[in-house]
Formats: C-alpha cells, sequence, structure tokens
C-alpha cells in the first residue's frame, strides 16, 4: 500500500490535501517557475498530508503533472496525479500509466476530464476513447497483472502487477434529479471499477455536503475514504462561477452576491473567504469526512492561515457552520428531507421520487425497445436467423447487403447513428452517445452539465433522458447495470447489427473487462 492508502484506509486521521494547478510553459518560464516554486514549498510545508497535480485543467494544455511532481517524490510527500481521457486513447492512457509507475507515482485521481480547450491553431480535438470507469478498470487489470496473451501465443503472458491507489470525482451539486441521481449511480460504477477513495465537486451548500455522506452509507459504501472540496473563493472566481464557465462547479445567486459585497472591503475580502474555507474544513470534519481537498491556493501562508482559523474553532462550531453554509439554488433536487434540528439531510426521510419528463417517454423509444426485444435477445428465432444470415453473407462483417441497408437507414433517421458498429443504445435507453454526446459517455454522465444541459452543446444530457425513461419503467436503479463498457473502435464502420448477433461487439467481450475486487489491488 501507498502511504496514503495506509493512512486513508488504516488510519482515523483526518487529511489535508491542496491541489496543485500546471502551467503553460516550460519550468523555465516565468510563470512556470512560480508554480515550481510553490511546489517546492509544498513539499516541506507542515500540515499538508498530500499534494494533487491537475491534469490540463480545463481542457487547456499546460506542463505535465510528474513534470511537477518531483520535488514531492524527493521530500518523500505523497503526491496525487491526475489522469483524465480527454486527450488521450486507451493506449495513450496505459502508457502515461506505465510512465507515472516507473517515476514513483501510484496515488491517481481518475477523471473523464473537461471538454478540450483550445491549443495551437485553435481548438483541440477531444479524445475520450474511454472514460473514467474505462480507465479504472484499466488501472484495475494493470494492478492484477495486465495479460497481454496475443491469439498465436502458446501460453499466457501476463505483466508484473502495479501499485496503483485509484481514487475519483463525484458530485451531487446538481440542479435535477434526473441529474443527480445518474451522477450517484456512475460514483458506485466507479467504485465497483477500481476506484478507492472519492473526492467531491466544488460546492458550498452543507446539506448536499450531508446527503452524499448520507447516500454512501445509505448504500453499504461508507467504509470508502470521502474527502470534501474546499475551494477558497476571490470575487473574481465567483464571477467565473456563477456564469457556470467551469463545467460542473456553480454557485448561487445569494453566494455570488455575498462575494460581490466582501470584494468592496480593503482586502478584497480575502479574510472572508479564508474564513469560510476555514469554516468548511471544520464541517467536514465534523461530519466525519476523511479529509478536506483544498484548491484556489496559492501560497503555504493562504494554506497556513486556513488551518490556523480551523484549529482555533470549538469542536461544535462546525454545527453552526453548516446551517450558515446552506447556498443552495431555487428549484435544487435533495435526496433527503431537511432535518429541522440540524438543518441537515434528515436520513430517515428521504424524498419520494418525482415524476419522469414524460416528454422523454418518446414513441420512438417504445418502437426501438419493441424492435430490440424482438431482433435480439439471445437464443430467440430472430436473433438466430439474424446471425445465420450474418455468418453466411460474403463479408460476415457487413451481413447482407439489403440488411446493412435497412439497418444503416434506419439508426441514422432514429439516432443520428455514426456507424461505430458497438452499439450501445439498447444500454442508454435508446440514446446515442456517439451523436447526442460530446464525450462519448458511455458509462454514465459527466459531471459538467448544467442544469441537465451538456456542458458542450445545448441540449439535455442523454443520460438524464435515459434516467426519466428507466424510472417512467420502475427501472432507474438499472440505468448502469452495464457497465463497463469499452468500446471496440475496430469495429467502426461495420455493421453492429451483425456484430451483436456474432458475438463481437462489447457484449460479447464484457466478462473480459470486468475488474478485480478493489480489496485485491
Amino acid at each position: 500500500m501507498t502511504p496514503l492508502a495506509d493512512k486513508l484506509e488504516r488510519s482515523s486521521d483526518f487529511l489535508i490535501g491542496v491541489e496543485l494547478v500546471s502551467t503553460r510553459g516550460t519550468v523555465v518560464e516565468t510563470r512556470a517557475a512560480k508554480t515550481v516554486a510553490f511546489a517546492r514549498d509544498l513539499a516541506v510545508a507542515p500540515g499538508i498530508d498530500w499534494v494533487s497535480i491537475t491534469d490540463n485543467a480545463g481542457g487547456n494544455p499546460m506542463l505535465a503533472a510528474p513534470a511537477l511532481g518531483g520535488p514531492f517524490i524527493e521530500a518523500a510527500r505523497e503526491v496525487v496525479i491526475h489522469l483524465s481521457c480527454k486527450d488521450f486513447n486507451r493506449n495513450g492512457l496505459e502508457s502515461e500509466a506505465w510512465h507515472l509507475a516507473s517515476e514513483g507515482f501510484h496515488n491517481l485521481l481518475v477523471l473523464s476530464g473537461d471538454y478540450s480547450g483550445s491549443g495551437i491553431g485553435g481548438g483541440a480535438k477531444p479524445v475520450f476513447d474511454i472514460d473514467s470507469v474505462g480507465l479504472l478498470t484499466l488501472l484495475g487489470q494493470m494492478n492484477a497483472g495486465l495479460d497481454v496473451t496475443r491469439a498465436a501465443a502458446k501460453k499466457a503472458v501476463k505483466l508484473a502487477p502495479t501499485s496503483f491507489f485509484p481514487g475519483a470525482v463525484v458530485t451531487n451539486f446538481k440542479l435535477h434529479e434526473n441529474e443527480i441521481v445518474p451522477q450517484l449511480l456512475k460514483m458506485e460504477r466507479k467504485l465497483a471499477a477500481g476506484a478507492r477513495f472519492l473526492i467531491n465537486q466544488i460546492g458550498y451548500d452543507s446539506r448536499k455536503i450531508h446527503e452524499l455522506l448520507a447516500w454512501m452509507q445509505h448504500r453499504g459504501h461508507g467504509h470508502v475514504p470521502l474527502i470534501g472540496n474546499v475551494y477558497v473563493l476571490t470575487p473574481g472566481v465567483a464571477r467565473v462561477f456563477r456564469a457556470q464557465r467551469i463545467p460542473g462547479v456553480v454557485i448561487s445567486d445569494e453566494l455570488a452576491d455575498l462575494c460581490e459585497t466582501h470584494a468592496t472591503s480593503p482586502d478584497k475580502g480575502k479574510a472572508f473567504f479564508l474564513e469560510l474555507a476555514a469554516k468548511q474544513v471544520a464541517i467536514y470534519r465534523g461530519l466525519g469526512y476523511r479529509g478536506a481537498y483544498l484548491g484556489g491556493v496559492h501560497s503555504v501562508p493562504e494554506i497556513t492561515r486556513i488551518l490556523e482559523i480551523e484549529r482555533s474553532f470549538g469542536a461544535d462550531d462546525w454545527k453552526q457552520f453548516a446551517r450558515e453554509i446552506r447556498f443552495s439554488r431555487p428549484g435544487e433536487w435533495f435526496a433527503f428531507r431537511e432535518d429541522a434540528a440540524t438543518g441537515l439531510a434528515d436520513v430517515s426521510r428521504p424524498v419520494a421520487p418525482g415524476l419522469p419528463n414524460k416528454r422523454n417517454i418518446t414513441y420512438s423509444y417504445r418502437f426501438s425497445k419493441f424492435t430490440h426485444d424482438l431482433l435480439f435477445t439471445p437464443g430467440k428465432g430472430l436473433a438466430n436467423l439474424g446471425a445465420k444470415l450474418c455468418a453466411g453473407a460474403k463479408d460476415p462483417m457487413q451481413g447482407p447487403g439489403w440488411l446493412r441497408t435497412l439497418e444503416h437507414a434506419s439508426k441514422s433517421a432514429m439516432f443520428g447513428c455514426k456507424d461505430c458498429g458497438d452499439c450501445s443504445l439498447p444500454e442508454i435507453a435508446f440514446l446515442c452517445p456517439e451523436s447526442s454526446c460530446a464525450k462519448n459517455q458511455r458509462n454514465g454522465p459527466c459531471g459538467g452539465t448544467r442544469d441537465g444541459k451538456c456542458e458542450v452543446d445545448d441540449f439535455e444530457c442523454i443520460w438524464a433522458r435515459a434516467y426519466d425513461r428507466l424510472k417512467y419503467e420502475g427501472r432507474a436503479e438499472e440505468l448502469l447495470a452495464h457497465a463497463p463498457v469499452l468500446q471496440d473502435q475496430t469495429l467502426r464502420g461495420s455493421s453492429s447489427w451483425a456484430n451483436t448477433w456474432l458475438g463481437r461487439d462489447h457484449l460479447a467481450q464484457k466478462h473480459a473487462s470486468t475488474p478485480s475486487s478493489p480489496t485485491n489491488h
């Protein structure tokens, strides 16, 4: 086990982590030099248990995280490297994982990642070959000893096991039920795929903070280390968050107005913002989180001041702070009713599910479901006939020409099919992740939705729509029963019908991508 794993899983200490945001340019650039100096200060600063280094934050090109990790390795301080799926395909991610393991970086924060921003010549093409669930699955296989046996090999070939300690991110700071519940269900898939600690997204509502912990305990995940995100605001950052310019992060108008009020003070609100951060740390400690994750800080004195303020509080002061820091938005959905005595979640009184948005229960969905059950139920007559027709075709990858034409025409018209050849339509309530999801998310939603809308395109997230469809049928819990999916790109351009009937798609390979139990990593 890494020392961080040992602390999180075997001790009861409340740990302090600090986020270090990388910068563009080499380490000799003036801006980068400041970041490197901050990294060296963090490596020897007292009271900090680990430092987390970002991976091209905001989708923008930055100095690679390992380049800033050296001082922490030298000082024997725990460092967590962010590893996201936006810039590398699965081969690149595997290569980077081997690189990190070789350099001694074993603690990873696994993310799907922000949509790619601007680079040389304009906007970069995002990758998202796999997502956070897929990457966790890959790391789990590496920890178990990656099987690299080739078909022609006479004996199994496995690589030496790695010792990654992977974590993931979760958020319930969303507006609608059909955003929040899929996020929580995806969190459970991340745990099943091997995540061993969680960090929540930025938010400023103690009731939601408590709800996340309550949900995990209620669902049998109370043993998983949960770390609370504390982002130190400034007036400028508050304006950015209010405008929802950072995917997945939003603050209420009430908190934004409060920030503007303090911006007029002589210190531009710095004392207020540091105290607010200290109060959040106290709330996380009081609720039973395993630590706090400080972001938005740029110097060790700032961190020291936050921790000094937090230590000056009384043992029960956090309860009053929890009442103060309740900046929810109008119409926000909660999983539990409010406890009148504490202002937090009343875990004994879950909120009854609301009605699904019937606009998402279309005739196209019902027809697609009926047709799929008719044609693709294993062992049934039409499925057997389809397999026989495709196996006997001149090109078994395409099937009979007339059938391929029917498939392409119908799926293009109904779903905007991109001919990926490895179809996930039946797993997302007959919504296409290739044509209707900017990040091609096949294992649940990313964390970047804005009030139910895609962070990139102005349409409702397909996972919110899928949740409504399954909820209407009483099957909401099955939303992510299919995960993990690792799409086979070699099938692109071939017939997904033929691939399903003949067992070539990811459904046939699912047993090979099932992750090991987290306890075996």
